[in-house]
């Protein structure tokens, strides 16, 4: 199987690179790039890292398999030592006193992280342009926006900056941007790898994933990342996931796809025409394809923007300036939270907030927080229905293509309305993978809960087939 950490891990057991030159040529690419993916370079430590990985190979020893490989944090994640800005003005200076879970388990088993990468601030937004940094530029085409909010992150992946970046994903915010830069992106099942050390947009639907050039490098990290953490009391232990257990899918009989996203006015008719292409390929090998039917997009998407403005209007009420953030002093004190949250904060995560507090507000929280919550139940029983009848769910990425930069900032909804085909899985808490196949933004394949395996073994069959 393609995988980049095998490769690189053997080139340096084999002595054709050093580890240090391989830092090196990552922090230059990152720092000479044009594509506003990086919030801070961590050249030291990552030198200094690179350096001791390089002794233990002169010394005969061996190391591990993601010992030495160069990798890129979102910046929404604790790294301990490092500036962690959520790309927002209030924590421009903000420097992490502890290392995020998920994070540290990588650093243990030896990868090197090279840079914060640009984001949506707080990962509100669905383009990167939401950000004290400058618009994420596309790799593909640099006119256009490198999709969020883990839009650094994708393109460092694609543009070969990192090998791999580990994002944050609350309603498609890996596989969106995955799909926008032709790499692979995994939301895996909620609660399999811990959030502790993850800035909270929507605590009920973040997941921590990572983006990647192959599915094997996608398996390598899910594995590193995945299990029980006492800080985070929604994580539970999952089964290791075997490279040859994914590389046959004789279990999976049947696809299922949604009519209506593929019957919409909003889906682009490449994008439409692609799908089905694919649907067509598959069922050419055999495997039964079943359409279902499913919530309209516009209820999913009202549904979820209900819920995380909600849920980030109350994480985010702690950012005031007093224990956190770049603090503006006033006449008094509620005038200088006021003051600081006003001036410090995008307009975007300004009018999250405010739509978050107005449905938590009483005479509306029954009315549509509430509402919310129950078709969130309903959406999650309809997946269970659906997996009664289908191993796994093929749905388009996005319905259309990435905007130019400048137009999502102009219509808010449009952008919302750009997550119409992610944000259900998110509410379902389900594992999700986005392939750069199939359509112009890749396609995206889902199962049940806990069955990441199963996304994997289909991504290969994919891989093989279109």
């Amino acid at each position: 199987m393609d995988s980049q950490i095998r490769k690189i891990h053997q080139q340096l057991m084999n002595k054709e690179i050093s580890c240090v030159a391989l830092v090196q040529s990552k922090l230059n690419s990152l720092e000479q790039n044009t594509h506003n993916t990086v919030n801070s370079l961590l050249s030291d430590k990552a030198l200094e890292l690179a350096a001791k990985v390089d002794a233990k190979i002169e010394n005969g020893e061996t190391i591990g398999l993601l010992e030495g490989i160069p990798f890129g944090i979102k910046d929404v994640y604790m790294v301990q030592g490092t500036y962690t800005t959520a790309s927002s003005n209030l924590l421009k200076n903000y420097k992490s006193p502890y290392t995020a879970t998920a994070i540290q388990k990588l650093l243990d088993a030896g990868a090197i992280p090279v840079v914060k990468e640009n984001c949506d601030s707080f990962g509100h937004g669905s383009s990167s342009e939401n950000t004290i940094f400058g618009a994420v530029k596309n790799a593909k085409n640099p006119e256009l926006v490198g999709g969020g909010s883990s839009g650094g992150s994708a393109v460092n992946v694609a543009k070969d900056f990192t090998v791999f970046s580990i994002g944050g994903d609350t309603g498609g915010s890996i596989r969106q941007p995955a799909g926008y830069n032709g790499v692979y992106g995994l939301k895996p099942t909620y609660g399999r790898i811990s959030r502790y050390g993850l800035m909270a947009y929507a605590s009920s639907t973040d997941c921590v994933g990572p983006i990647a050039k192959s599915i094997e490098d996608i398996r390598i990290l899910l594995n590193i990342m995945s299990g029980i953490d006492t800080k985070d009391q929604t994580t539970y232990q999952s089964e290791k996931i075997e490279a040859d257990s994914i590389k046959t899918s004789d279990s999976i009989k049947t696809v299922g796809y949604f009519k209506n996203f593929v019957e919409s006015e909003a889906i682009d008719p490449r994008v439409k025409s692609d799908f089905l292409t694919v649907i067509d390929k598959i069922k050419a090998k055999g495997i039964s394809v079943k359409p279902l039917d499913f919530f309209e997009s516009n209820t999913l998407v009202s549904t979820y923007y209900t819920l995380a403005m909600a849920e980030t209007a109350s994480n985010l009420s702690r950012l005031d300036g007093t224990n956190y953030g770049n603090r503006i002093e006033a006449e008094n004190l509620k005038e200088t939270y006021a003051v600081t949250r006003s001036e410090n904060f995008s307009e975007e995560t300004k009018r999250r907030i405010v739509g978050g507090n107005q449905v938590l507000s009483q005479g509306f929280s029954d009315e549509i927080y509430l509402k919310g919550l129950n078709l969130r139940d309903q959406i999650s029983e309809n997946f269970e229905k659906d997996f009664d009848q289908v191993d796994i769910i093929l749905s388009p990425v996005t319905p259309s293509y990435p905007p130019k930069i400048g137009d999502s900032l102009k219509d808010p909804l449009a952008m919302y309305l750009s997550d119409a085909y992610t944000v259900g899985f998110s509410l379902g808490q389900l594992p999700t993978l986005t392939v750069p196949q199939g359509t112009p933004t890749g396609v995206q394949i889902t199962a049940s809960k806990n069955n990441d395996e199963l996304v994997l073994k289909f991504a290969n069959f994919l891989k093989d087939t279109i």
